[in-house]
């Protein structure tokens, strides 16, 4: 994998949520992550897991990591998600980096972040042990 394939994270630690979120919010935005979590396992992710980071960072509240087994699945799997947030609750990606090698997609709804990797890139980012103080759901 080289640099410029993978996604651009610089501005990550840079945002900041103006707005604290309520109870009522995050758990609308759970659902939207759970929906998005079942969406990427529908098409044959592997390892899907649910972090919930909004204790932890000030830029998401849950991310969703999963694996494709090669660069052409991890690329169906992101498109599978986004199709299904938009059809269920009319909501687009602000960004998506990635897409074009397919090694590692990150796909950024702002209220929660889908991250798609290949077995390779899972094994060296390990993003699921980075965060391993956040709480996980493992999604069948």
């Amino acid at each position: 994998m080289d640099e410029a394939s993978l996604p651009n994270l610089d501005n990550l630690a840079q945002r900041e949520r103006i707005i604290p979120v309520s109870a009522a919010e995050l758990e609308g935005i759970h659902e939207m992550a759970l929906v998005a979590a079942r969406a990427a396992a529908s098409v044959k992710a592997e390892d899907v897991k649910v972090l919930d980071m909004h204790e932890l960072v000030t830029y998401t509240d849950y991310l969703v990591i999963c694996t494709g087994r090669n660069a052409r699945l991890t690329k169906r799997i992101a498109e599978e998600v986004a199709f299904r947030t938009k059809e269920q609750f009319k909501l687009i990606p602000k960004s998506v980096e990635g897409a074009a090698s397919g090694d590692w997609i990150l796909v950024d709804f702002i209220d929660f972040m889908l991250h798609v990797f290949t077995p390779e890139a899972r094994d060296f980012y390990r993003l699921d042990v980075l965060w391993k103080q956040a709480p996980a759901e493992e999604i069948e």
